[in-house]
C-alpha cells in the first residue's frame, strides 16, 4: 500500500512539475467546447416547434420546446430504414473483413508457399492507391455480377483491407516460434493454430481494425451513392442529404433527421469509449 501511494504522489508531483499543464488543460477544454456545441445546438433546435425561425440565436436554446418532430420523421420518413441498413452494413462489413483479413495476415506470417514475400508486397501496394481510383473498375465488375442496388453490392467490394492484413501479419509475426512449433509437433493442424493460439493473442489487433472498419462503413458515403438505386437500400450518409435538399430552407426537420441518426452513434461512443481510444492509440503505435 505504501508503495502504491509513493507512485501515486510521484505521478501527481511530475504533473505538477509540468510548466504547461494549465495551458493543455484550457486549450483541451476550448477545443472540446468548439466539439460539443454542434452537438448541443443540433438537439435543441430538433426540439423546437416545426417551421421556427429566428435571428437571435439564443432563441434556439429557449422555450417552446416539442418531440413532434421526432415523431413525424419516423412516422413519414425512411430514417429508420436508413440507420438499420447502415448499421447491418457496417455489422456485416466488420465480421466479414475481420475474417478475411486474419485468414490472409495468417497464411502470409505462418506457412509456407511459393510467392507468398510476392503477396504481400501487393498488399503494401494496395495502400498506396486511393480509393476513388478503383471506383470505376469496381463498379464495372459489380454491375456484371448483377449486385448493383443489393446488400451484397454495399457490403462485398468493401471487406477488402490491406491495412488490416499488414497489421495482423506484424501482430501474427510476433508470436513465439517456440509456440508455433510445439503446437505443430503435438498434432495441432493449421486452422486449430489459427483459431486457438494465434487469434486470441491478437484481440488488440482485431478489435483496433473492427472499430475502424465498422467507422468507416457506417461514414462512408461515395460506394452506397454510386451502387444504390433503391430509397430503402439508402445508408444514412446518402439518405440524410436527400432527405435535407427537401427541407433547404428550413432548419427544424433536417435537424431532427440528423439528430436521430446521430443519437445512436453519441450512445455507442459513450459505451466503447475505452475501446475506441485503446483502438487509435493501438494503431499509432504500430503505424
Amino acid at each position: 500500500m505504501a508503495t502504491i501511494s509513493l507512485s501515486k504522489s510521484r505521478k501527481a508531483l511530475d504533473r505538477n512539475r509540468d510548466p504547461l499543464l494549465k495551458v493543455k488543460v484550457i486549450v483541451g477544454i476550448i477545443i472540446a467546447i468548439l466539439f460539443i456545441v454542434p452537438i448541443i445546438w443540433m438537439l435543441f433546435v430538433s426540439i423546437k416547434p416545426n417551421g421556427f425561425s429566428t435571428s437571435n440565436p439564443i432563441e434556439w436554446f429557449l422555450p417552446p420546446y416539442t418531440i413532434s418532430n421526432y415523431v413525424n420523421i419516423i412516422m413519414d420518413s425512411l430514417i429508420l430504414r436508413w440507420l438499420f441498413n447502415s448499421f447491418f452494413v457496417a455489422f456485416i462489413t466488420t465480421i466479414l473483413t475481420l475474417i478475411i483479413t486474419s485468414f490472409a495476415a495468417f497464411a502470409i506470417s505462418q506457412m509456407k508457399f511459393r510467392f507468398k514475400n510476392l503477396i504481400y508486397i501487393f498488399f503494401l501496394l494496395g495502400l498506396m492507391i486511393p480509393g476513388e481510383a478503383t471506383i470505376i473498375p469496381l463498379y464495372e465488375i459489380v454491375k456484371s455480377m448483377n449486385l448493383i442496388d443489393s446488400y451484397a453490392g454495399l457490403i462485398l467490394p468493401m471487406i477488402a483491407s490491406p491495412l488490416g492484413v499488414i497489421i495482423l501479419k506484424s501482430f501474427f509475426d510476433g508470436v513465439p516460434k517456440e509456440v508455433i512449433e510445439s503446437a505443430i509437433i503435438d498434432g495441432c493442424s493449421y486452422f486449430k493454430l489459427y483459431y486457438k493460439i494465434v487469434l486470441p493473442l491478437a484481440k488488440p489487433a482485431i478489435a483496433a481494425i473492427g472499430i475502424f472498419t465498422f467507422i468507416g462503413s457506417w461514414n462512408n458515403f461515395l460506394w452506397p451513392y454510386l451502387s444504390i438505386l433503391s430509397e430503402t437500400l439508402y445508408t444514412l450518409p446518402v439518405g440524410l442529404p436527400v432527405f435535407n435538399s427537401t427541407y433547404s430552407q428550413a432548419y427544424v426537420l433536417p435537424m431532427t433527421a440528423n439528430a436521430i441518426a446521430s443519437i445512436p452513434v453519441i450512445i455507442a461512443f459513450l459505451i466503447f469509449e475505452k475501446q475506441i481510444v485503446k483502438g487509435i492509440s493501438f494503431t499509432g503505435i504500430k503505424g
